[in-house]
């Protein structure tokens, strides 16, 4: 969880075009003297900053007091839990793609419409062809990449506003998928290979597998915050103090822990969390410790300065598009396998809660801001207020006001923190 937390590492949009705009130039600036420590800020300077995930994560911790208080305690037990994890699964990789091009000022339209169209290519190849599901899940995941580039060029090369090319490829792979079903409402999958991400009892990662891997994580975590720290002092640049770090490194390790205690206590951790956490993690590696992500950010903060810095600014954008439509064939294939079968009609919230889990959890849409670890916290608000709606049986009308209602705020908010940095000249 390191960029919910922690956002040393990810730059600001504009000290990161700085920087790229000035190259080597910083070593001439050795003679300077720079704080070895992160200064104590005002209140008020933190209203005017991003203030990271701490109004996300006190949403959230206020809709799970709220849901468990009126559900009698049933919201948080571990088999409904487990369900809801499994329920968020695919809003979050689907969220985790859409983040690719929000981070540029982007958006896309189609991702719903390419995860629903991948897993139903998906289970023709599987179910009609006969063709072993792995090659069948690996079709689908180059069909999105092939979508994915298809999108880039037209935005980056021809400049086609991304929302018209997204929005007509929606409606057009809506009709394919029409199309590839042969007038059948739905396609049920039996192929093992398939179900076994997501579809079935078995779809848990072993005790040894469930425990070690989140510890591993969290050892990673505080060896990578210590040697970020240690980097930092040494070449005399800002840092938090070392008992943040501490601080930091406590409270992610009693949240991770006490998910798996969680899980092991009804059937484990499912495949499909661990997809999830394993390409967030990936994604946050790429943006963070790559000089690739690092770009995207500069893009997104300002594309012409980018432009300018020697920064190919069509390629970045051609990778993003294509690494979001493919994210949505992962997903598409993860909701294929915990429904066991494809349909032709595509979920209305499907792509409103993609976008929506983004924004929520810190995810600016006018790009340059925000964390892949953004995913976590947004989609847990939407899967919750869901779940919760759902315990209390209240219909969708409900649950799609809520969750437009929370959107709106989320994008206020954004609007409004984004209006007090340019007064302050950030």
């Amino acid at each position: 969880m390191g960029d919910i937390i922690e956002k040393n590492d990810s730059p600001e949009p504009k000290e990161a075009s700085q920087m790229a705009a000035l190259g080597g130039q910083a070593a001439g600036a050795a003679s300077v003297e720079v704080p070895s420590y992160m200064p104590r800020r005002t209140v008020g300077q933190l209203l005017r900053s991003d203030l990271g995930f701490i109004p996300v994560l006190l949403t959230l911790i206020i809709v799970v007091i709220y849901f468990t208080v009126v559900s009698n305690g049933i919201f948080l037990k571990p088999e409904n839990l487990s369900n809801l994890v499994g329920q968020i699964a695919t809003i979050g990789v689907l969220g985790l793609g859409s983040i690719m091009v929000l981070l540029l000022g982007e958006i896309d339209l189609s991702v719903a419409s390419v995860s629903v169209l991948c897993s139903v290519i998906m289970a023709v190849f599987s179910e009609r062809l006969g063709v072993p599901g792995g090659i069948a899940i690996l079709v689908a995941l180059l069909v999105g990449a092939i979508i994915g580039l298809i999108n880039g060029l037209l935005v980056a090369v021809l400049r086609v506003p991304a929302f018209i090319v997204t929005l007509a490829g929606s409606i057009g792979y809506a009709g394919l998928l029409l199309n590839l079903l042969a007038g059948n409402s739905t396609l049920t999958i039996s192929n093992g290979l398939i179900l076994a991400i997501a579809g079935t009892p078995r779809s848990f990662l072993p005790d040894y597998l469930g425990v070690g891997l989140p510890i591993l994580a969290i050892l990673l975590y505080a060896v990578g915050l210590i040697f970020n720290y240690t980097r930092r002092k040494s070449s005399g640049l800002r840092s938090v103090s070392l008992s943040r770090i501490v601080l930091q490194i406590v409270i992610v390790a009693v949240l991770v822990l006490g998910a798996v205690v969680v899980f092991e206590s009804y059937q484990g951790v499912p495949y499909s969390t661990a997809i999830l956490f394993g390409l967030i993690t990936l994604f946050w590696l790429i943006l963070t410790k790559t000089a690739f992500g690092r770009h995207v950010y500069v893009v997104g903060g300002n594309s012409e300065a980018a432009r300018r810095a020697g920064i190919n600014v069509v390629g970045i954008r051609i990778a993003a598009f294509t690494l979001c439509s493919t994210l949505a064939a992962v997903g598409g294939v993860i909701a294929a396998s915990h429904g066991t079968a494809v349909a032709s009609q595509i979920d209305p919230t499907l792509l409103l809660n993609a976008i929506a889990a983004a924004v929520i959890g810190g995810v600016s849409l006018f790009g340059g801001r925000g964390s892949v670890w953004a995913i976590v916290l947004g989609v847990l608000i939407i899967g919750s207020l869901v779940n919760g709606l759902a315990l209390l049986s209240q219909g969708t009308d409900v649950s799609e006001m809520v969750e437009g209602a929370v959107l709106v705020i989320a994008v206020t908010v954004d609007a409004l923190v984004r209006r007090a940095q340019a007064r302050t000249g950030r």
